[in-house]
């Protein structure tokens, strides 16, 4: 989709189309979620400090995120490509590959099906998307960034070359910013240059991810598409007006985020095995630690307890280090386990504390009841 949460939040307001508008959260301390194409005239773009944002382009205009007109949005695209076939693997709310191989004797051809997609989604929802269309999920997923917005973009096999050679190299999965620093070490600039480099200069920067990195340049990618994916980790993060520069801030804020994620597992009904904290610090240097819990758990103060943990070891090697962002995630998740009606042991009354939590928030909203410790004095 093009510019999703922004091109709902133009559709839903008219006042806003034509507006250099983004997403984001509501104090000058959050990042861009995302921004429409008339604010990235002006450089801006998602995971951007929204003050920097606000400084690029001086009429801005911010929207906060409404998640839930995001997912109805979202619910009828892919009900719209799963009317053309069932191997619908989803990315994002806003992004999915579509395996049509089979649909071409129903529906015609795979680029008479791109555009059909492309209709529906503009009859039915008003919004726009770009499509790619390619033998494989690497070139397509190039593809349809080639043509924003409201784009269709067909690369068959003869046009790799012509077509991917130019484009430069951060085009291609999993080559970020160090790894981009590398490459323009060795003057790898485009995906030609990395498709043509000796193995003497890739093998340094990739070890042995040099052959698959030089095949993706090449075009080749043997992934199939996996209609149902499994959920990786769920998570819950904030970005604070003001630094947080005393331990029992740091653990109070810990102790909220850890509460959303524990509830948001026990709604999708899983547990989690690993816990995760993430820390960014006010001159944006990003920390991740993560601990491994066994057996995977969703309880408040069993994802609280480790994440603290792992806090306070990161706070002994960081001394007086201020916290602009904070968060709880729950990693290698697995189907919760029914509680042992017969095990006296504690833990077993937090989750009975923590499902009846999860009844009151469920009827009268996430406010209505929390723990004494989150609240400010």
């Amino acid at each position: 989709m093009d510019a999703f949460y922004a091109s709902v939040e133009q559709r839903d307001n008219p006042s806003l189309k034509g507006q250099a508008v983004v997403v984001g959260g509501g104090s000058n301390r959050g990042v861009v979620a995302a921004a429409s194409y008339e604010a990235r005239k002006f450089g801006i773009h998602s995971a951007m400090p929204m003050a920097e944002a606000m400084r690029r382009c001086d009429h801005l205009v911010r929207v906060a995120p409404r998640m839930s007109h995001y997912k109805e949005a979202s619910t009828q695209i892919f009900a719209i490509f799963r009317e053309f076939t069932p191997l619908v693997e989803g990315l994002s709310l806003d992004e999915a590959f579509l395996d049509v191989t089979a649909s071409a004797k129903l529906f015609g051809s795979p680029e008479i099906i791109a555009a059909q997609i492309k209709q529906r989604i503009l009859d039915e929802t008003r919004l726009t998307a770009s499509v790619g269309v390619a033998e494989n999920k690497l070139v397509a997923k190039i593809a349809s960034d080639l043509d924003k917005p409201d784009g269709l973009t067909i690369v068959t096999p003869e046009l790799y070359s012509e077509i991917l050679d130019p484009l430069p190299v951060r085009v291609i999965p999993g080559i970020g910013r160090q790894t981009l620093k590398q490459l323009e070490g060795i003057h790898v600039a485009t995906v030609h240059d990395l498709r043509s480099a000796s193995n003497r200069d890739l093998e340094p920067v990739f070890g042995r991810f040099t052959q698959k990195t030089r095949d993706r340049a090449a075009g080749i990618d043997n992934r199939p598409v996996v209609p149902s994916r499994e959920e990786k980790s769920i998570s819950a993060e904030e970005t604070y007006d003001r630094d947080l520069a005393k331990p029992d801030d740091m653990n109070r804020e810990l102790l909220r985020l850890a509460d959303r994620t524990a509830g948001r597992l026990r709604k999708a009904s899983l547990a989690a095995g690993t816990v995760q904290i993430k820390i960014r610090q006010a001159d944006f240097t990003t920390y991740t630690r993560q601990r491994s819990i066994s057996p995977p758990a969703n309880g408040t103060d069993q994802i609280y307890v480790v994440a603290r943990e792992l806090l306070n070891t990161w706070l002994g090697s960081n001394p007086g280090a201020r916290i602009r962002l904070l968060g709880v995630g729950g990693g290698k998740l697995a189907p919760a386990a029914q509680p042992d009606l017969f095990d006296t042991d504690v833990t077993e009354s937090a989750t009975a504390i923590d499902e009846t939590v999860d009844e009151i928030r469920q009827k009268f909203g996430s406010l209505s009841v929390g723990r004494a410790k989150t609240l400010d004095r």
